[in-house]
């Protein structure tokens, strides 16, 4: 049982009041995404303009659609292809940073990241070599911040692939769905 729903029981109890409780939720919760955030030394960029004919976010309901983000260093677009002139590791560090540049379009979509309920789907292209198969390490660089920013509500599904190539010879693309509580 966590720790919020037996203080809720003492509340149903008798045994502590709404007020001393809220005091002890309040102290006693998991640090916010900005918390984290600052914690990890990271500022969220602005969202960058679209170089073509698309948004860059769309909300539906409760489900907002970030469309692809490359991999860009200084406002450069890391370009290079994995398996040719780009290691798995340098694959890895621009997917980490388009997780970074996918959180601040989040940020500008919905306002407040504590309304995001869960990142559901990551989707990530690899721009690689037909003997390359390490895609997947690639996409954890993205996976792994999303999971260690957002806890929980950071895990999602996810796929990786291979492609021949992505717009302005980037390293890696990817695109994101979240959910808003």
């Amino acid at each position: 049982m966590h720790r919020h729903q037996r203080l809720k029981g003492f509340i149903h109890a008798g045994l502590l009041n709404f007020s001393h409780f809220l005091n002890i939720y309040m102290t006693t919760s998991t640090p916010s995404v900005y918390d984290k955030l600052k914690s990890l030394n990271i500022t969220l960029p602005e969202v960058s303009v679209p170089a073509a004919a698309y948004l860059p976010f769309v909300q539906t309901g409760r489900l907002v659609f970030l469309s692809g983000h490359l991999a860009k260093k200084n406002g450069q677009v890391i370009v290079g292809q994995l398996g040719k002139n780009v290691t798995t590791e340098e694959g890895k560090a621009a997917a980490r940073l388009i997780a970074i540049d996918l959180i601040g379009t989040l940020h500008a979509a919905v306002g407040d990241l504590g309304k995001i309920r869960r990142i559901v789907k990551v989707m990530s292209l690899v721009n690689s070599t037909g003997d390359f198969t390490e895609q997947h390490l690639v996409t954890n660089g993205c996976s792994e911040l999303l999971g260690e920013v957002f806890g929980d509500a950071g895990k999602h599904a996810r796929s990786a692939f291979g492609v021949a190539q992505i717009p302005m010879g980037a390293c890696v693309e990817i695109e994101l769905i979240a959910e808003l509580v």
